[in-house]
């Protein structure tokens, strides 16, 4: 019965990492660069999907970021925001880093930076 079990474990487990394996290759990324004032790409158009952001701080400031609100909330407050979009870690001046994986259903969103503060660009997902 033990050896059973453990088989079924076993093929329960690659069953479910092969699951996450394929779900990560559908990820794309979106290299997002901020300078002073401004991200670079002033809008974007993806299709549905999951996406990592990867902000790259090209001397805008010490510090910058990613916020992403679907359009039409208030992007003022945080309980808006899209948590997954939020980078890991602040990205420091010469750096870049990732955001964890964001799913994009078809719809409209505002992207900006509260640290080095931007205008709110649009971010259309069809």
């Amino acid at each position: 019965m033990k050896k059973i079990i453990s088989i079924l474990v076993i093929a329960l487990a690659f069953s479910m990492n092969t699951n996450a394996q394929d779900a990560m290759n559908n990820v794309k990324t979106v290299s997002l660069e901020q300078t002073k004032g401004e991200f670079t790409q002033k809008g974007l158009t993806l299709s549905e999907g999951s996406y990592v952001f990867a902000v790259s701080n090209n001397h805008a400031a010490k510090e910058v970021g990613l916020v992403l609100v679907p359009k039409g909330k208030d992007a003022s407050k945080p309980e808006n925001h899209i948590k997954t979009a939020y980078v890991t870690t602040v990205v420091k001046e010469g750096k870049v880093e990732k955001t964890n994986v964001t799913k994009l259903t078809k719809g409209e969103y505002v992207y900006f930076c509260p640290l080095n503060p931007t205008p709110q660009y649009t971010l259309t997902v069809k």
